[in-house]
């Protein structure tokens, strides 16, 4: 016979992880951990040491490194379902901890086998977190040539981990305006973290300003020459910024439905003109929660199709064509989209559903809203709508490029 409401809170997972994928058991694990104070976490804002370390002790942080360097040669569909497992308690994790591939594939995708060694190795055996302060929309840091490397002078915003990440991916523009990028460890002489990252979500991320003043760059931790051109395969970049964003908007969207469902079960009341004795036997909040379980199942399943291709598509390697590349890019764009409007529907709909007494601060469910609001408008659903469309319309991929 079916729980009551004392115990269906308990009772079962509607969105269970899979238990077969030894990686995302090992994330599932921290949960607790990360629930027990995410509400007060997301007020304070500041530098989220303690969760970073639970990462490392987890060994998550390695996970995609291939084996020869000691990592685990994790597909992307696992990495991915791992962010989305933080994200249903802590999103700012979940950023950080995607983001952070990002400048590992740049290595992948530029760097010199001496350099894959090199950092692979040591990223394996101390779990480093990467980073991130190259943002690509903006050119307000620069380098003078020096013999043996570069100083580089000015900063980049947008530097989501910088804060507490052990390497961070830089960039910046030469005389000519060419783009070149290092990777660098986090406490080189004249890195500045600024602090200063006000966001009404992510508030752990450290998204605001580093500061560079007089950075020593060793030649032999450029990446790359700034005279080539960008490759598909380099360019996978942005469909793993894409997925990232994806699941953790998925992740939110789960997470405020445990929330909400664990509130409604445990503390809502019905109604006066309901005609039900209970809030959960409430016709039309049980419709509710069907419609946004329902959307939010297809939004998990256009993230792991999309996840799948682009395993597929990563395995080719610098062999990636731009045929393959842009197919991919479709399936991402749309698991994207689908995947932001969902999160931003369940975030702000189960407010309603809960009841009045549920939109307090001390509560926190505002945090999920928040956190995929801020996201969502880093990459806009309006401009990849008119991707797919222009795509439908047998119109050829996007070029190569930033957020496409």
């Amino acid at each position: 016979m079916p729980p009551d409401s004392s115990t269906l809170s308990t009772y079962f997972d509607p969105f269970p992880p899979d238990s077969g994928d030894a990686l995302l058991v090992r994330a599932v694990a921290l949960r607790p951990l990360l629930q027990a104070d995410a509400v007060q976490r997301d007020k304070a804002g500041g530098r989220p040491v303690a969760q970073i370390a639970l990462l490392k002790q987890q060994k998550l942080n390695a996970a995609a490194i291939a084996p020869q360097y000691g990592g685990e040669g994790a597909s992307w569909v696992s990495i991915l379902r791992v962010v989305r497992e933080l994200a249903r308690s802590d999103g700012s994790l979940a950023h950080l901890y995607g983001y952070q591939h990002l400048p590992l594939h740049t290595v992948l995708a530029r760097g010199t086998d001496e350099q894959q060694q090199r950092w692979f190795s040591q990223a394996a055996t101390e779990q480093w977190l990467w980073s991130n302060s190259g943002n690509a929309m903006s050119k307000t840091s620069a380098a003078e040539r020096v013999p043996g490397g570069w100083i580089v002078d000015g900063f980049r915003p947008f530097s989501s981990g910088s804060h507490v990440a052990d390497v961070i991916h830089i960039a910046w523009q030469d005389s000519t305006g060419a783009r070149w990028s290092a990777l660098i460890p986090a406490d080189r002489a004249g890195v500045v973290i600024e602090d200063d990252w006000d966001g009404i979500g992510q508030t752990q991320t450290g998204s605001g300003t580093v500061s560079f003043h007089g950075v020593r760059v060793r030649d032999d931790e450029v990446l790359g020459d700034a005279g080539s051109p960008l490759s598909p395969f380099e360019s996978v970049v942005s469909l793993l910024q894409q997925s990232v964003l994806a699941n953790v908007f998925i992740g939110s969207a789960v997470g405020a439905l445990d929330e909400a469902r664990e509130y409604t079960v445990t503390q809502s009341r019905p109604w006066i003109h309901s005609g039900v004795e209970r809030h959960v036997d409430d016709p039309w909040i049980q419709r509710a929660y069907g419609d946004l379980a329902i959307r939010t199942l297809a939004a998990i399943e256009l993230a792991d199709d999309a996840a799948a291709h682009l395993d597929r598509a990563c395995a080719l390697g610098r062999g990636l064509d731009a045929e393959t590349r842009g197919r991919v890019s479709i399936d991402l764009a749309a698991a994207n989209v689908y995947a932001g409007e969902n999160a931003l529907d369940v975030t702000e709909k189960i407010f309603e559903l809960m009841g009045a007494r549920s939109a307090t601060r001390a509560r926190g469910y505002d945090r999920f809203w928040r956190n995929v609001r801020t996201h969502t408008l880093h990459n806009p659903a309006e401009y990849k709508k008119r991707t797919i469309g222009a795509w439908l319309l047998r119109h050829p991929y996007a070029p190569l490029g930033a957020y496409r």
